[in-house]
């Protein structure tokens, strides 16, 4: 439950962190940002689905 918390805090602070910079930034470094945002979302669920699996 701590690394979810971790995890979780972490997502916040980039996310905050990203608001702070992103008005500076051109299309398409906000485009590259946004594709690696759902890359790594997705590996995150990915890993997720994979410990309740190895969990059970």
């Amino acid at each position: 439950m701590k690394s979810f918390k971790g995890i979780t805090t972490g997502a916040v602070i980039g996310a905050v962190t990203g608001m702070i910079i992103a008005p500076q930034l051109s299309k398409n470094a906000k485009k590259k940002i946004r594709k690696s945002g759902r890359m790594i979302r997705d590996t995150a669920e990915d890993l997720m689905d994979s410990m309740k699996m190895w969990s059970k």
